[in-house]
């Protein structure tokens, strides 16, 4: 069986802007890109919970993606801010060549074909032929009532609510 995992940001992890925003802090300083960029949030455990269930539900061919709430870059360097009582104003440094604005999980056009698993969504493979002429007589026509799964878009979490998530990690 091969099934895949999409998520975003792993709170704490290498990959992560929060260890690089709270070494800033330390050093007297905190760069933002963009304020109102957005990222999920998602613990370590979630993430391993996330590949559990792939494994235990999955079928070859499956995308797995955790329904993880989000937040703004401004309000998570606030959080942190707080948590370390730093008092000096944000640098904001302009967004870096390649970065985006939010984190997409999953397409419109995939939203049309996932199953809802609760804590997760379940992408099946697309195992469709390309027979056009089938898809004329029995194809399912996207809405606009689909879209596409992003960090801009998912729960949006605010100032306190990202400070509790961030004591509960190993600073």
């Amino acid at each position: 069986r091969f099934t895949v995992v999409r998520y975003g940001n792993v709170m704490g992890s290498r990959g992560s802007v929060i260890p690089f925003f709270i070494k800033q802090a330390k050093q007297g300083f905190l760069t933002i890109t963009d304020p109102e960029m957005t990222r999920y949030l998602m613990t370590l455990g979630e993430s391993v919970d996330l590949v559990m269930h792939a494994f235990s539900k999955g079928l070859s061919g499956d995308i797995f993606v955790q329904k993880s709430p989000a937040c703004t870059l401004k309000d998570l360097a606030t959080a942190l801010k707080n948590i370390f009582n730093y008092k000096k104003d944000n640098l904001i440094i302009g967004t870096r060549q390649g970065e985006k604005l939010y984190e997409s999980l999953l397409s419109r056009e995939e939203m049309a074909r996932v199953y809802d698993h609760g804590k997760f969504y379940k992408l099946p493979a697309d195992n469709r032929v390309l027979n056009y002429d089938k898809f004329y007589k029995e194809g399912k026509q996207i809405t606009r009532e689909y879209r596409e799964y992003t960090s801009h878009n998912t729960e949006r979490l605010d100032v306190s609510q990202i400070q509790d998530l961030l004591l509960n990690l190993d600073f």
